[in-house]
C-alpha cells in the first residue's frame, strides 16, 4: 500500500509526458499540412513534392541545430547516449503521428493515388492530402533524425551541398543499403511486424540516380503498405511508423558512428605523425596493396590528406597525380628518411585494419615496411 502514491505519481508523470509529446506532434502536423496544401496532384504523383519538401524540412533546421546546440542541452553526455535518446524520441513521435493520421488509410485512398492527375491543389482529395501529411511528417522526422546523429558524431554535412544532401537522404531512408531490412536488424522488431517492415524497405534500391522526384515516388509507394489492410489500420500505422523510424535511426547511427571512428583515426594519425608526407605515401601503398579500395579506406585517405594539409601544411601534388602506385618509389622514400620510423609503422598497421582483418597482401606490405624501418 505504501507504494501506491509513488506509483500514481509515476503514472501522472508518464501521462504528462505523453500529453506533451502529443502536443508537439499535433503542432508539427499542422505545420506540415500547410505545406501539403501547396502541392498539386501532379507534385504528389510525380514525386516532385520531395524536391520542394527537402529544402522546406532542412534549411532553417540546420541553421539552428549544430554541435553546440546539443552541447547546451546535453553537456558532458557521451554522443552514444544522446543518439539513443534522439532515436527513441523520434520513434515515439512517429508512433503518435501514425495513430493520429491512421483514419486516412482506407482502400479507396490507394486507388485514388493511382489515378491522381491534373495540376491544381483543388484536385487533391482530402484523404490523399491527409495521407501526404503523414508521409511528409515521417520523411521530415527521419531526415532530421539522421542529421541530428551526424551532428552528434561530428560528421560534417552541408545540406546545401548536393553530394552531402544526397548522402543524408541515402542514410535517412536506407536507399541502396537494404541494411534496415536484413535479418540482424529486423530481429529487433516484434515478429508480427517483421513482414511489413521488410515490405516497407523492399524497394529501397533506387536505380534512377540522384533525382529527388524518384525519392519522392519511392517514399510515397512504400507508405501505401499502410493502406487498405482490413481491421489493423490504427495499430498498423502506429507500429510501422514506430519501427521504421527506429530502424532508420539505428542505420544512421551505424553509418555516422563508423564515419566518426574513421575521422577519429585520421586525426590521431595526423597528430602523432613525425613524418606526415611519408605517412601519406605509405598509407596509400597499404590501401592499394590488394588492388581495391573500400569505403572506409577511401574515407580515411580523404581525411588524412585534409588533416595533414591543415595541421602540417603539407600538400603532396605528386601523390595526388599517382594512378598506379609504385612500391619501389615508396620504399625509396622510406629508405631515404633518417631516424626512427616507428610512427610510420604504427600508422600503416592502423590503416591496414580500418576496414577489418588483414589480408595476405596487406600483411606482406607491413612485413616489408617493418623490415625497412628497423634501424640499428
Amino acid at each position: 500500500m505504501t507504494d501506491a502514491p509513488a506509483d500514481a505519481a509515476h503514472i501522472d508523470a508518464d501521462e504528462a509526458g505523453d500529453a506533451a509529446d502529443r502536443k508537439v506532434v499535433e503542432q508539427e502536423q499542422a505545420e506540415i499540412k500547410d505545406f501539403v496544401k501547396s502541392l498539386s496532384a501532379d507534385d504528389i504523383k510525380s514525386g516532385n513534392w520531395f524536391t520542394k519538401f527537402a529544402a522546406h524540412a532542412m534549411n532553417a533546421y540546420t541553421e539552428k541545430v549544430d554541435w553546440q546546440y546539443f552541447q547546451d542541452r546535453y553537456a558532458g553526455v557521451p554522443a552514444d547516449a544522446v543518439v539513443d535518446q534522439r532515436i527513441k524520441m523520434a520513434a515515439r513521435y512517429a508512433a503518435l503521428e501514425g495513430g493520429l493520421s491512421a483514419g486516412a488509410y482506407t482502400a479507396t485512398v490507394a486507388a485514388t493515388i493511382g489515378s491522381l492527375g491534373g495540376a491544381s491543389p483543388a484536385t487533391v482529395p482530402a484523404a490523399v492530402a491527409t495521407m501526404m501529411a503523414d508521409v511528409a511528417f515521417i520523411t521530415r522526422l527521419q531526415l532530421r533524425l539522421a542529421y541530428d546523429i551526424s551532428v552528434l558524431y561530428r560528421v560534417p554535412l552541408d545540406v546545401h551541398d548536393p553530394e552531402d544532401l544526397w548522402k543524408l537522404i541515402r542514410v535517412a531512408f536506407t536507399i541502396k543499403s537494404r541494411e534496415a531490412a536484413n535479418k540482424t536488424v529486423v530481429k529487433a522488431v516484434p515478429v508480427m511486424v517483421r513482414p511489413l517492415v521488410k515490405r516497407f524497405y523492399s524497394g529501397s534500391a533506387l536505380t534512377a540516380g540522384k533525382a529527388l522526384p524518384v525519392v519522392g515516388k519511392h517514399l510515397l509507394q512504400r507508405n501505401v503498405i499502410k493502406i487498405g489492410i482490413p481491421l489493423v489500420g490504427v495499430p498498423l500505422a502506429v507500429l510501422l511508423n514506430r519501427y521504421t523510424t527506429l530502424l532508420a535511426g539505428r542505420h544512421a547511427r551505424a553509418v555516422f558512428r563508423n564515419e566518426a571512428r574513421v575521422i577519429e583515426l585520421a586525426e590521431g594519425l595526423s597528430r602523432r605523425s613525425r613524418h606526415p608526407q611519408l605517412m601519406l605515401w605509405v598509407a596509400w601503398l597499404v590501401i592499394m596493396a590488394d588492388g581495391g579500395i573500400s569505403d572506409d579506406e577511401a574515407l580515411l585517405m580523404r581525411h588524412l590528406v585534409r588533416l595533414v594539409r591543415e595541421r602540417h601544411e603539407v600538400a603532396d601534388e605528386q601523390l595526388a597525380h599517382v594512378v598506379d602506385i609504385d612500391p619501389a618509389e615508396v620504399w625509396r622514400r622510406v629508405d631515404a628518411e633518417p631516424g626512427d620510423l616507428g610512427d610510420i609503422v604504427d600508422a600503416a598497421e592502423r590503416v591496414a585494419t580500418v576496414d577489418g582483418d588483414l589480408n595476405s597482401r596487406e600483411k606482406a606490405v607491413l612485413a616489408e615496411l617493418r623490415q625497412r624501418c628497423r634501424r640499428g
